[in-house]
């Protein structure tokens, strides 16, 4: 069993949001790697906490854990930090330090207490995605060709002269006080603490080139219309090995020739004849996955709804299937010729003909309520 995360914190399952980022911060500095250097255990607690505020520091994530608990992020998004590394946590989380950890900021394994030297981040990407109904249904891999900055080959990199490697500038002020001594982030190298030595011609002034690549997404199923998907590490690259950004995938579902979803549930609008509606009958309708027959019974009435469980949207946290939904319309001929006309009158006059509700046959009304019961 996984640790919870409100005990990994020492937080209470009703802290605001304020009590979770003060307790984070109090444990990342606790166990932050440059005050344990080797410690194997520390280091996995620095990464437990980090995970934690991941899930707990984010309103949406926070509430589908307290609902579900781990299980809320079982195979879905890359939510939960089962799968963060370093670079990861000191990219993500280092605005809740501001400059706690000197002026490069929390932001590389040199900042603490005064050491400064960053590793630059590479600026995310972008991109739309379109999944059909079936795709969506039973997901999927989609390999998509994507443009994004990496650094050219033959590129290296020397010592920054203006900050000597450290990423800062250090200023001694004179005050009533006594001197001051405050840092800031070295303007010529950006606090990495190297500037380019070489690159070839077709790199640009930090020594990165644009390339094609092809991305290879992995698609849940139950992802919906706008959702956005994130590939780590995908995005363009940063100068001096630093940290690349990340892609993040918006979902977009081409409509259906005949279902409509609705949540996990699909819906299926069936027109079935006169004849049919009184005789019964035997159709064949769309589901995703293929066609499915279903039986009418003799006497069905328009409107009716028929449920076909399981044959919906697999669901996104991994809790089962949606419903396929048949709605039953009964479909009522425009024009007759004589004899058909004939027909309905002399049958105007016939009790089976004459409308008698059951009270078991319900309104439009509550069906639509045990719908979305």
């Amino acid at each position: 069993m996984k640790e919870d995360y409100y005990d990994i914190l020492g937080v209470s399952k009703g802290a605001t949001a304020a009590e979770i980022k003060k307790a984070y911060r109090k444990k990342a500095i606790e166990f932050h790697p440059d005050k344990n250097p080797g410690d194997e255990k520390a280091e996995e607690m620095f990464k437990k906490a980090a995970e934690a505020y991941e899930v707990l520091g984010d309103p949406d994530k926070k509430a589908k854990y307290d609902q579900f608990g781990h299980a809320a992020f079982d195979g879905s998004q890359g939510f939960g930090g089962g799968g963060m590394n370093m670079d990861d946590i000191f990219s993500q989380f280092g605005d809740i330090f501001g400059g706690a950890f000197g002026g490069g900021g929390f932001s590389g394994f040199g900042g603490f207490g005064g050491g400064g030297q960053r590793r630059m981040k590479g600026s995310n990407l972008r991109i739309r995605v379109k999944l059909t109904l079936e795709e969506v249904a039973n997901g999927v891999e989609k390999k998509v060709k994507v443009r994004r900055k990496l650094q050219a080959d033959g590129v290296s990199y020397k010592t920054c002269h203006t900050c000597n490697g450290t990423g800062q500038i250090m200023k001694v002020t004179n005050t009533i006080l006594g001197r001051m001594q405050t840092a800031t982030t070295c303007s010529t190298c950006g606090g990495s603490g190297q500037t380019i030595d070489k690159k070839p011609a077709d790199a640009d002034a930090q020594g990165m080139k644009v390339v094609e690549e092809t991305v290879s997404i992995k698609i849940p199923p139950g992802v919906e219309d706008g959702m956005q998907l994130k590939v780590s590490g995908k995005g363009n690259a940063a100068p001096g090995n630093g940290i690349s950004g990340d892609l993040l995938v918006a979902i977009e579902t081409l409509e259906h020739e005949t279902l409509k979803r609705e949540g996990d549930n699909l819906h299926y609008d069936l027109y079935i004849s006169i004849s049919e509606a009184v005789l019964g009958s035997s159709k064949e309708i769309d589901a995703v996955g293929g066609k499915v027959r279903i039986k009418l019974e003799p006497g069905i009435q328009s409107g009716k709804i028929l449920r076909l469980r399981g044959k919906g949207i697999t669901s996104l946290n991994g809790y089962g299937s949606g419903d396929l939904l048949v709605h039953v319309n009964v479909w009522t001929p425009k024009t007759l010729n004589k004899e058909q006309k004939e027909f309905f009158e002399r049958m105007q006059g016939d009790e089976n003909f004459t409308p008698r509700p059951e009270k078991s046959d319900k309104s439009f009304f509550e069906k639509v309520k045990d719908m979305f019961s």
